[in-house]
Protein backbone atom coordinates (compact mmCIF):
# COMPACT_ATOMS: atom_id res chain seq x y z
CA UNK A 1 0.00 0.00 0.00
CA UNK A 2 1.28 3.49 -0.89
CA UNK A 3 2.55 5.46 2.08
CA UNK A 4 1.01 8.86 2.79
CA UNK A 5 3.12 11.59 4.41
CA UNK A 6 1.71 14.75 6.02
CA UNK A 7 4.30 17.52 5.88
CA UNK A 8 3.65 20.84 7.61
CA UNK A 9 4.95 23.96 5.92
CA UNK A 10 5.27 22.17 2.61
CA UNK A 11 4.68 25.12 0.30
CA UNK A 12 8.27 26.38 0.40
CA UNK A 13 11.81 25.77 1.58
CA UNK A 14 12.73 22.53 3.27
CA UNK A 15 9.12 21.40 3.55
CA UNK A 16 8.64 21.71 -0.19
CA UNK A 17 11.88 19.89 -0.86
CA UNK A 18 10.88 17.11 1.53
CA UNK A 19 7.49 16.72 -0.14
CA UNK A 20 9.11 16.38 -3.56
CA UNK A 21 11.69 13.93 -2.24
CA UNK A 22 8.96 11.76 -0.71
CA UNK A 23 7.04 11.77 -3.99
CA UNK A 24 10.16 10.78 -5.94
CA UNK A 25 10.43 7.75 -3.67
CA UNK A 26 6.89 6.74 -4.59
CA UNK A 27 4.94 8.26 -1.70
CA UNK A 28 1.78 10.36 -1.67
CA UNK A 29 1.76 13.67 0.19
CA UNK A 30 -0.45 16.04 2.14
CA UNK A 31 1.21 19.42 2.66
CA UNK A 32 0.10 22.32 4.78
CA UNK A 33 0.58 26.01 4.21
CA UNK A 34 -0.22 29.08 6.28
CA UNK A 35 -0.86 31.76 3.66
CA UNK A 36 0.86 30.79 0.40
CA UNK A 37 -1.98 28.90 -1.25
CA UNK A 38 -0.62 29.41 -4.77
CA UNK A 39 2.80 28.09 -3.78
CA UNK A 40 1.17 25.09 -2.12
CA UNK A 41 -0.88 24.29 -5.21
CA UNK A 42 2.26 24.56 -7.33
CA UNK A 43 3.87 21.87 -5.16
CA UNK A 44 0.76 19.71 -5.49
CA UNK A 45 0.88 20.12 -9.28
CA UNK A 46 4.57 19.19 -9.36
CA UNK A 47 3.93 16.03 -7.35
CA UNK A 48 0.91 15.13 -9.47
CA UNK A 49 3.08 15.45 -12.57
CA UNK A 50 5.29 12.72 -11.08
CA UNK A 51 2.30 10.38 -11.05
CA UNK A 52 1.78 10.64 -7.30
CA UNK A 53 -1.25 11.95 -5.40
CA UNK A 54 -1.01 15.13 -3.35
CA UNK A 55 -3.22 17.66 -1.59
CA UNK A 56 -2.78 20.89 0.36
CA UNK A 57 -4.56 22.10 3.49
CA UNK A 58 -4.32 25.46 5.24
CA UNK A 59 -2.92 25.35 8.79
CA UNK A 60 -1.50 27.84 11.26
CA UNK A 61 0.79 25.70 13.42
CA UNK A 62 0.95 28.50 15.97
CA UNK A 63 -2.79 28.23 16.71
CA UNK A 64 -3.41 25.07 18.73
CA UNK A 65 -7.13 25.84 18.98
CA UNK A 66 -7.44 25.18 15.24
CA UNK A 67 -6.02 21.65 15.40
CA UNK A 68 -9.25 19.71 16.03
CA UNK A 69 -10.84 21.24 12.93
CA UNK A 70 -7.67 20.56 10.95
CA UNK A 71 -7.66 16.92 12.06
CA UNK A 72 -11.26 16.63 10.88
CA UNK A 73 -10.20 18.02 7.48
CA UNK A 74 -7.43 15.45 7.27
CA UNK A 75 -9.89 12.67 8.09
CA UNK A 76 -12.26 13.81 5.35
CA UNK A 77 -9.43 14.20 2.85
CA UNK A 78 -8.05 10.74 3.55
CA UNK A 79 -11.46 9.20 3.01
CA UNK A 80 -12.34 11.17 -0.10
CA UNK A 81 -8.98 10.91 -1.90
CA UNK A 82 -7.40 7.70 -0.63
CA UNK A 83 -10.31 5.74 0.82
CA UNK A 84 -8.37 5.43 4.05
CA UNK A 85 -8.70 6.53 7.67
CA UNK A 86 -5.00 6.92 8.48
CA UNK A 87 -1.77 8.27 7.05
CA UNK A 88 1.72 6.90 7.66
CA UNK A 89 4.19 9.71 8.26
CA UNK A 90 4.08 13.07 10.04
CA UNK A 91 6.83 15.60 9.33
CA UNK A 92 6.71 18.58 11.69
CA UNK A 93 8.59 21.12 9.60
CA UNK A 94 6.61 24.38 9.57
CA UNK A 95 8.29 27.33 11.21
CA UNK A 96 9.93 30.70 10.91
CA UNK A 97 13.02 32.46 12.17
CA UNK A 98 13.08 35.56 14.35
CA UNK A 99 16.33 37.00 15.64
CA UNK A 100 17.00 39.06 18.77
CA UNK A 101 19.52 38.94 21.57
CA UNK A 102 18.31 37.79 24.98
CA UNK A 103 18.35 41.39 26.18
CA UNK A 104 16.23 42.57 23.26
CA UNK A 105 13.73 39.70 22.95
CA UNK A 106 10.15 40.85 23.40
CA UNK A 107 7.60 38.56 25.02
CA UNK A 108 5.36 38.52 21.94
CA UNK A 109 8.23 37.32 19.77
CA UNK A 110 9.17 34.68 22.34
CA UNK A 111 5.59 33.43 22.57
CA UNK A 112 5.26 33.21 18.80
CA UNK A 113 8.45 31.16 18.49
CA UNK A 114 7.38 28.77 21.24
CA UNK A 115 3.84 28.47 19.90
CA UNK A 116 5.03 27.58 16.41
CA UNK A 117 8.14 25.54 17.10
CA UNK A 118 7.26 23.70 20.31
CA UNK A 119 3.65 24.00 21.48
CA UNK A 120 2.35 23.59 17.94
CA UNK A 121 4.39 20.45 17.33
CA UNK A 122 3.34 18.99 20.66
CA UNK A 123 -0.39 19.50 20.32
CA UNK A 124 -0.66 18.94 16.58
CA UNK A 125 1.02 15.57 16.99
CA UNK A 126 -1.29 14.81 19.90
CA UNK A 127 -4.35 15.68 17.82
CA UNK A 128 -3.21 13.58 14.86
CA UNK A 129 -2.04 10.50 16.78
CA UNK A 130 -5.25 8.50 16.12
CA UNK A 131 -4.77 9.07 12.39
CA UNK A 132 -1.12 7.97 12.26
CA UNK A 133 -0.89 4.30 11.32
CA UNK A 134 0.90 1.84 13.58
CA UNK A 135 4.39 1.27 12.26
CA UNK A 136 4.50 4.84 10.98
CA UNK A 137 7.13 7.54 11.30
CA UNK A 138 7.41 11.01 12.79
CA UNK A 139 10.24 13.39 11.92
CA UNK A 140 10.53 16.64 13.87
CA UNK A 141 12.64 19.49 12.52
CA UNK A 142 15.15 20.99 14.91
CA UNK A 143 18.16 23.11 13.99
CA UNK A 144 21.93 23.05 14.09
CA UNK A 145 21.55 26.16 16.25
CA UNK A 146 20.80 24.00 19.30
CA UNK A 147 24.51 23.14 19.33
CA UNK A 148 26.15 25.80 17.16
CA UNK A 149 25.71 29.01 19.10
CA UNK A 150 25.07 32.27 17.24
CA UNK A 151 23.97 35.27 19.36
CA UNK A 152 20.45 36.36 18.51
CA UNK A 153 18.88 32.93 18.18
CA UNK A 154 18.46 32.04 21.85
CA UNK A 155 14.65 31.84 21.88
CA UNK A 156 14.43 30.02 18.55
CA UNK A 157 17.16 27.53 19.46
CA UNK A 158 15.70 26.92 22.91
CA UNK A 159 12.35 26.01 21.33
CA UNK A 160 14.16 23.66 18.98
CA UNK A 161 16.04 22.17 21.92
CA UNK A 162 12.67 21.38 23.47
CA UNK A 163 11.77 19.55 20.26
CA UNK A 164 14.84 17.36 20.59
CA UNK A 165 13.78 16.31 24.10
CA UNK A 166 10.17 15.87 22.99
CA UNK A 167 11.32 13.58 20.17
CA UNK A 168 12.88 11.15 22.63
CA UNK A 169 9.73 11.09 24.74
CA UNK A 170 7.59 10.53 21.65
CA UNK A 171 9.83 7.64 20.63
CA UNK A 172 9.43 6.04 24.04
CA UNK A 173 5.68 6.55 24.35
CA UNK A 174 4.84 5.57 20.76
CA UNK A 175 7.24 2.65 20.52
CA UNK A 176 4.49 0.22 21.48
CA UNK A 177 2.72 1.16 18.24
CA UNK A 178 5.88 0.64 16.21
CA UNK A 179 6.14 4.36 15.43
CA UNK A 180 9.73 5.59 15.10
CA UNK A 181 10.37 9.25 15.93
CA UNK A 182 13.51 11.17 15.04
CA UNK A 183 14.81 14.73 14.89
CA UNK A 184 16.55 16.21 11.88
CA UNK A 185 18.75 19.23 12.57
CA UNK A 186 19.78 21.13 9.43
CA UNK A 187 22.77 23.42 9.45
CA UNK A 188 22.75 26.72 7.54
CA UNK A 189 20.74 26.25 4.32
CA UNK A 190 20.11 28.56 1.38
CA UNK A 191 16.39 29.22 1.89
CA UNK A 192 14.29 32.26 2.82
CA UNK A 193 14.72 31.43 6.53
CA UNK A 194 15.61 34.54 8.53
CA UNK A 195 14.89 36.74 5.54
CA UNK A 196 17.12 34.67 3.27
CA UNK A 197 20.34 35.90 4.90
CA UNK A 198 22.31 32.69 4.28
CA UNK A 199 21.18 32.57 0.66
CA UNK A 200 21.38 36.27 -0.22
CA UNK A 201 24.12 37.80 1.93
CA UNK A 202 27.46 37.04 0.26
CA UNK A 203 29.53 37.68 3.40
CA UNK A 204 27.38 35.36 5.55
CA UNK A 205 27.41 32.69 2.86
CA UNK A 206 31.21 32.81 2.56
CA UNK A 207 31.67 32.74 6.32
CA UNK A 208 29.51 29.66 6.76
CA UNK A 209 31.19 27.91 3.85
CA UNK A 210 34.58 28.63 5.44
CA UNK A 211 33.61 26.99 8.75
CA UNK A 212 31.96 23.96 7.14
CA UNK A 213 34.08 20.86 6.59
CA UNK A 214 32.65 20.22 3.12
CA UNK A 215 33.36 23.80 2.11
CA UNK A 216 29.95 25.16 1.14
CA UNK A 217 26.58 26.22 2.49
CA UNK A 218 23.77 23.66 2.51
CA UNK A 219 21.03 23.49 -0.12
CA UNK A 220 17.42 22.31 0.24
CA UNK A 221 18.33 19.24 -1.82
CA UNK A 222 20.73 18.28 0.97
CA UNK A 223 17.83 17.96 3.43
CA UNK A 224 14.64 16.68 1.79
CA UNK A 225 16.10 13.35 0.64
CA UNK A 226 17.43 12.68 4.16
CA UNK A 227 13.96 13.15 5.63
CA UNK A 228 12.46 10.93 2.93
CA UNK A 229 15.07 8.30 3.81
CA UNK A 230 14.16 8.45 7.49
CA UNK A 231 10.53 7.80 6.56
CA UNK A 232 11.44 4.72 4.56
CA UNK A 233 11.30 1.10 5.62
CA UNK A 234 15.08 0.90 5.27
CA UNK A 235 15.40 3.28 8.25
CA UNK A 236 12.98 1.39 10.48
CA UNK A 237 15.59 0.76 13.22
CA UNK A 238 16.61 4.42 13.56
CA UNK A 239 14.68 5.82 16.49
CA UNK A 240 14.93 8.64 19.05
CA UNK A 241 17.93 10.17 17.29
CA UNK A 242 19.04 13.73 16.54
CA UNK A 243 20.50 13.63 13.03
CA UNK A 244 22.45 16.74 12.11
CA UNK A 245 22.67 17.48 8.40
CA UNK A 246 25.15 20.33 8.17
CA UNK A 247 28.10 19.21 6.07
CA UNK A 248 30.24 19.36 9.19
CA UNK A 249 29.53 22.95 10.21
CA UNK A 250 31.52 24.53 13.06
CA UNK A 251 33.50 21.40 13.90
Amino acid sequence: MTKISLITGGSRGLGRNTALAVARRGGDVIITYQSRAEDAQAVVAEITAMGRTAAALQLDVGSASSFPAFAAQVKTLLGDVWGRTQFDHLVNNAGHGSMATIGQTEEAMFDQLVNVHFKGVYFLTQELLPQIADGGRIVNFSSGLTQMIYPGYAAYAAAKGAIEVLTRYMAKELGGRGIAVNTIAPGAIETDFGGGAVRDNTDINKHIAAITALGRVGLPDDIGPVVAGLLSEESRWINAQRIEVSGGQAL
